[in-house]
């Protein structure tokens, strides 16, 4: 059984390396790619901006409906028959700008990308997190969610460190190739995760499973589509599972906002290209990479989930408002990235956090609710952030401050820090997507 579970783990940490090694591949020339369609030979652009932040939200309105779909149906049929459809998906993008990085083609890519990233943008981690936890001990799970974190952070940084050295056209076409790599690699070798009746026959004494007493599953796919309403009954039932979405939702606007201004800033203030951006995302690659598979399987445990979760969110913001910000030289955005050591312990803290208030049965639906929570910060932050970015970095700004748009995403995860020092540890209590009972809180 040890030995079951040790290769169903590194077959799905090859195939999500993998994919994050082609996915992180392409990143840094995706600004120079669009701005080279829209607006060729400048730095500026405010359509460029709106284009990426109306593919935020167009990606994050179709995500509410299709991360709980997926998570759902992962309980019910598995996790890796659904690995099938994001994998399988995320490559046609990249093959179209492999062909040709012309003003159509890149059109075309941004209609293909921004329909498929509803099915493909989260979901592969979510159910990477969906398998861990399917067969790795509660008390492990905050570690072994930190060493997924971790391997995938080493691959992105191999990725962009890859672009540093391909030109745009070339870092497209190496993309492609590997994603269809870790597809065929994911079908062929990565075994289904104990789910469903297996799962409630070898449960822990941690946990119960929460549906085994529900009628049997029908293949019936409309129900499967209603399964937004499960992720309403997981808030509406726990007020800790209620918080942790709260705080993933402000932690996640702050990240989606950061990540839709710096590119932008960086450029507009110090002409940044493709290769500084890649330097950045290698610098902060290594970073979380020595923070996800060092610091907190070794202190994750010691110091527990809330505390970690409270000191990664502490540093983000510190790295968010005390240093990009008021980026004064080229080399400070690059001091600020090292700090990424310290502030990535957030996201695997929170997906742990939320595995354990839930049953062995339902992690797929657990996971699926808080990407669900991701995506609708995927639609507030480009909304607010989008008009910002643009306002600021633009010819009549109400006031000289470029990074102002920076700025507010440092107050979001102010918010999340604040709530995160609300959360009291205690003993992992299960909640049923079924029941009218409110469970009884932690905090």
């Amino acid at each position: 059984m040890r030995c079951a579970v040790q290769g169903g783990l590194s077959h799905m940490f090859v195939t999500l390396f993998l994919y994050c090694f082609a996915e992180s591949m392409v990143v840094p020339s995706i600004t120079d790619v669009t701005m080279a369609a829209v607006f060729p030979g400048e730095d500026k652009c405010s359509l460029a901006i709106y284009l990426s932040g109306a593919q935020q939200v167009i990606v994050g309105l179709g995500a509410l409906v299709v991360m709980p779909m997926l998570g759902n149906l992962s309980d019910t049929y598995g996790r890796k028959i659904m690995l099938t459809i994001p994998i399988t998906l995320s490559i046609i993008p990249l093959v179209v700008l492999a062909c040709s990085m012309t003003k159509y083609y890149f059109y075309a890519y941004y209609v293909l990308k921004t329909m498929i990233a509803m099915a493909t943008q989260g979901s592969v981690s979510f159910l990477a997190f969906a398998y861990v936890a399917d067969i790795v001990q509660e008390r492990k799970r905050a570690s072994v969610f930190g060493i997924v974190s971790g391997i995938a952070f080493v691959f992105t940084v191999l990725g962009n460190f890859s672009a540093r050295f391909l030109s745009t056209s070339t870092a497209f076409q190496v993309a492609t190739a590997i994603s269809v790599i870790s597809l065929v690699y994911m079908r062929l070798f990565l075994r289904e995760s104990l789910i469903s009746s297996s799962i409630c026959a070898n449960k822990s004494t941690e946990t119960e499973c929460l549906l085994q007493k529900a009628p049997a599953k029908k293949c019936l796919l409309f129900k499967n589509l209603l399964s937004l309403g499960d992720s309403i009954s997981l808030l509406r039932n726990s007020r800790p599972f209620l918080k942790a979405a709260v705080i993933a939702f402000f932690y996640n606007v702050s990240q989606f906002g950061l990540y839709d201004s710096l590119m932008y800033c960086m450029k507009a203030q110090f002409h940044f290209n493709k290769d500084q951006f890649a330097d950045l995302m290698i610098i902060s690659g290594v970073a979380g990479s020595i923070s996800q598979l060092i610091i907190l399987p070794v202190f994750g445990p010691l110091v527990g989930e809330t505390n970690m979760l409270s000191i990664g969110l502490f540093f983000t913001f510190a790295h968010v408002n005390f240093t990009l910000r008021i980026a004064w030289a080229p080399w400070v955005p690059y001091v600020a990235a090292m700090m990424c050591i310290v502030s990535v312990f957030a996201l695997p803290c929170l997906r742990s956090i939320a595995s354990k208030l839930t049953g062995p049965d339902e992690q797929g639906k657990a996971q699926g609710c808080i990407t669900v929570i991701f995506s609708l910060a995927g639609i507030v932050a480009p909304l607010a952030f989008t008009p910002l970015t643009a306002l600021f970095l633009g010819d009549n700004p109400p006031f000289h401050f470029p990074g102002f748009s920076i700025f507010c995403s440092a107050i979001a995860t102010m918010i999340a820090l604040i709530l995160s020092m609300m959360i009291k540890p205690g003993p992992a209590r299960n909640i049923s997507i079924n029941s009218s009972d409110p469970a009884q809180p932690l905090v």
